[in-house]
């Protein structure tokens, strides 16, 4: 089954993901950092000149330096991105989720608006009562572009 685990703890996970979606469209870096782990990694394996960041610091940090060149009119708006929940399988203090994202954005290389679609294969633990992302890897499924 693709949602497994005590009702509560998958809504806190839905709201994690949530809170990212709604710190990208805000561009709010204190709100976006929130869901990560101090020992977290996210790996973005469709960027391979970037690798993993490791630990909390450097994945806000690379985030921070990602959202200056990503949004609309010309950097002016920030992008449309959206993050659903596919599946949350949680055990005791241990989950593993599939979030789907829909974006919307300019190609900082060219100005040409993308319509995107991603997947993020998720690991979290609970830490003092709290749930956050561990590992996130994230993969580009489709884009359109024009």
């Amino acid at each position: 089954m693709a949602f497994t685990g005590p009702l509560e703890d998958r809504i806190a996970i839905r709201e994690l993901m949530n809170t990212h979606a709604h710190g990208v469209m805000t561009r709010d870096a204190a709100t976006w950092s929130t869901i990560w782990a101090d020992d977290a990694s996210w790996g973005l394996p469709e960027y391979p000149d970037l690798g993993d960041f490791i630990g909390k610091a450097a994945i806000v940090a690379g985030w921070v330096e990602s959202m200056k060149v990503y949004g609309l009119d010309s950097m002016a708006k920030p992008m449309v991105y959206f993050m659903e929940p596919g599946a949350i399988e949680v055990d005791g203090d241990r989950a593993t989720a599939v979030a789907w994202t829909h974006e919307l954005y300019e190609d900082p290389a060219n100005g040409d608006l993308v319509r995107g679609h991603g997947r993020y294969d998720d690991r979290l633990e609970k830490r003092d009562g709290r749930w956050l992302f561990t590992r996130r890897d994230y993969r580009i499924l489709h884009e359109q572009r024009g």
